[in-house]
């Protein structure tokens, strides 16, 4: 069945996806990627022409905007932010969104890639989905969705708040925010500029999902400096990086403690790239885990291990960096459950019944929960992110505009902390 939402959110999605913001880790720009930028001003834009309130982009490039409260209403100030970014790790150029209308259930075919195959039986959860409209992309790229279903739906639950004054509500603050899938988006400068008492972010995936425990994170680069020679007079003197950076590779754990091994509660340590020649070579690891203590170990394990391989060859020179990317929200959430609770009840109201899982990953709620506003994770519908069999329900997006609406009412039930 349709909704009133769905025809927006269907053309926004759309409208949002053929434009290229993909995110690019090895950059130091902020944003990373200009094209970024390409988003931001075309939200900024809508939000004007909408009526939002204090619409800016900051210093760290993200786009702000207010929804100013009912009249008469002093509830706490409430945040929703979605990214702009798409995962660099598949291409995001050129995307051709399809809307695949009323599906009847079968596999989903690609124009461009005639082999590729989105099938119910490998994936179940689109079974579920007969009769709804699911949009791909065309099969070279990824859609977008991650996070452009988040952006349709915070967008169309304002543009609903503010040509509907009667729905009682409290002072919202919008935030879309560049570079989340290369963990850079929220930085400390964020909490100020957000100015809310709690915040949700709009990147979760299976309807009725309400998060507040992700991954905690860090980031481990590994450099390795070799002898190099010319090959021909290299007998006991080459010191090829390549084949230490093998090493390392082959020393870490293989049937543990990989993202391909793992699942659940379980954290790992994933090598991302690998990227050099025989003088120099830089590897580049992500290492997740949903305890400290286990974080920690992993980070401990990754030095061990260069330390094991440089021991083999002193010629050569091989350093380890940790360094922090994210924490667990659970570490401050669960000292005041206000705002997850206030998402459960509108999950409910809205005709679903909430799961709280585990997030194996993070969100922005993750860095800015660290940085001192509370912020769980809502759904937004997104399916097989990051890959050309991403695909999205506009009725499961509806669903989550409905969860945003009674998010804004059931804050404003509150009474304000001023």
């Amino acid at each position: 069945m349709r909704t009133d939402f769905d025809t927006e959110l269907e053309d926004r999605l759309v409208r949002y996806a053929v434009i290229d913001s993909q995110s690019d880790g090895h950059s130091p720009t902020v944003p990373s990627t200009p094209i970024q930028l390409d988003m931001s001003r075309l939200l900024m834009a809508e939000l004007k022409a909408m009526g939002a309130q204090d619409v800016t982009l900051s210093q760290d490039s993200v786009v702000l905007a207010t929804i100013p409260a009912t009249e008469g209403v002093n509830a706490p100030v409430v945040g929703w932010l979605a990214h702009v970014d798409t995962a660099p790790q598949f291409n995001a150029s050129g995307v051709k969104p399809v809307v695949h209308r009323g599906y009847n259930g079968g596999d989903i075919s690609f124009a461009d890639a005639p082999d590729l195959r989105l099938s119910p039986e490998e994936f179940p959860f689109l079974s579920e989905k007969v009769g709804e409209d699911i949009i791909t992309a065309s099969g070279t790229t990824l859609l977008g969705a991650d996070d452009k279903a988040g952006v349709a739906v915070v967008m169309t639950a304002a543009r609903h708040l503010l040509e509907n004054p009667d729905i009682a509500h409290g002072k919202i603050r919008l935030a879309f925010v560049p570079d989340e899938e290369i963990g850079r988006g929220v930085t400390q400068n964020l909490p100020a500029d957000l100015a809310a008492d709690f915040a949700y972010t709009f990147d979760g995936s299976m309807p009725g999902d309400v998060e507040y425990e992700s991954f905690s994170a860090d980031a481990g680069v590994v450099k390795i400096t070799g002898v190099s020679i010319h090959p021909g007079w290299a007998k006991d003197e080459l010191v090829n990086a390549l084949h230490l950076g093998a090493k390392v590779l082959m020393t870490l754990p293989h049937v543990t403690m990989t993202p391909e091994t793992t699942e659940g509660r379980e954290g790992f340590i994933h090598a991302v790239s690998m990227t050099g020649s025989a003088a120099q070579v830089e590897m580049h690891f992500i290492l997740r885990d949903f305890e400290m203590e286990g974080l920690e170990a992993k980070g401990a394990l990754l030095r061990q291990v260069c330390e094991t391989v440089a021991k083999t060859e002193p010629r050569a020179r091989i350093t380890c960096d940790i360094t922090h990317q994210y924490r667990n929200m659970r570490y401050w959430l669960e000292k005041d459950m206000t705002p997850v609770d206030i998402a459960t009840a509108a999950v409910r109201k809205a005709g679903m019944e909430p799961v709280s899982g585990a997030i194996r990953g993070g969100t922005d709620g993750s860095r800015l929960t660290e940085f001192g506003t509370p912020c769980p994770n809502i759904f937004c519908g997104m399916q097989n992110v990051h890959g050309p069999l991403e695909w999205v329900s506009v009725q499961d997006m509806a669903k989550a505009t409905l969860v945003a609406l009674n998010l804004a009412t059931g804050v404003a039930e509150l009474d304000s902390p001023s």
